[in-house]
């Protein structure tokens, strides 16, 4: 029996769909906007844009207060360090690095899991990872295997590692909150609440980095046209409503799971980047995503 339907598989689509617009966004932004601003001013536009729907949250600051150690480390995991890491990382790594760490995410999943929850992966799990990451290396390689023994690792690829895990622990946090942040217990919030908290938290580190930044560094925001249609974009799509849906599926199929569809990252954005340069996709794009939708298949279904 499958675990997942339609609607599920769909919402689990969309976000490394975005993302992988949100790094394309992210690399073209580099020497117009510094990586730490940008996350700092992509989510203060995202809390801006929500805000209109989710400011009665803010009317219970008691509810808030009561669970603010569970809410301050969702904040910083999925909102402050995992963005600010990844737009760090755009700086000195290449994407072919970036997409090779990043398909390492349903094994620091697992790992998460199993560490924290006791829940050991399934052999459909393992096998699912093996075909999931076959697929990204696939791309990687641009259907030429060998190149994957040409890879040479930067700081950047250290700064994608740290973002991987600490999204994986974000997304557990998620699946399995604590008592107080479950049914009865819970306040009243629906998604756009909960997300404009999130939002709000993580923005305390955001904001510290930024200003850090700024002290250690001459670089500046070079605002045009273009920079303010990009913060736009990623304020909108990757944030709001990426995470919205990243929220649902990890909610109805479970964090491992919804790592496999993370891995349709890598394939969205060389469709992207073949797009952007006016080239055509390649044979190995699509026997990639035959590969890492065999992926999910595969771990999605029960014995």
């Amino acid at each position: 029996m499958n675990r997942i339907s339609t609607q599920t598989a769909v919402l689990m689509t969309l976000p490394p769909l975005l993302w992988a617009a949100n790094a394309v966004v992210g690399r073209m932004t580099v020497g117009h906007v510094p990586p730490l601003m940008l996350n700092f001013l992509r989510w203060s536009l995202a809390a801006l844009i929500l805000l209109p729907w989710a400011w009665r949250a803010l009317r219970d600051p008691g509810a808030i207060a009561a669970r603010w150690k569970h809410l301050l480390l969702v904040g910083l995991l999925g909102v402050g360090t995992y963005n600010s890491l990844q737009y760090l990382a755009l700086v000195t790594t290449t994407p072919i690095n970036v997409t090779l760490i990043a398909a390492s995410m349903p094994v620091w999943m697992m790992a998460v899991g199993t560490l924290l929850h006791g829940e050991h992966p399934t052999r459909r799990q393992v096998i699912g990872a093996v075909l999931s990451l076959a697929g990204v290396a696939l791309v990687i390689a641009r259907g030429d295997l060998s190149t994957l023994a040409r890879v040479h690792f930067v700081v950047g690829d250290v700064y994608v590692l740290l973002a991987v895990i600490a999204w994986a622990f974000y997304s557990w946090l998620l699946a399995r909150p604590p008592e107080s942040m479950r049914p009865p217990q819970r306040p009243d919030w629906d998604w756009a609440d909960f997300l404009l908290i999130q939002m709000l938290f993580g923005l305390a580190g955001a904001g510290a980095a930024a200003a850090g930044e700024a002290a250690l560094t001459d670089a500046r925001v070079q605002w045009n046209g273009w920079v303010v249609a990009a913060l736009v974009f990623i304020a909108v799509g990757p944030s709001v409503i990426a995470y919205r849906c990243w929220g649902l599926g990890v909610v109805r199929a479970g964090p491992a799971l919804a790592a496999f569809f993370g891995n349709l990252t890598p394939v969205f954005a060389a469709l992207m980047s073949a797009a952007l340069l006016g080239e055509a996709p390649r044979w190995y794009h699509a026997c990639a995503f035959a590969l890492i939708v065999g992926g999910i298949v595969v771990s999605s279904r029960k014995t």
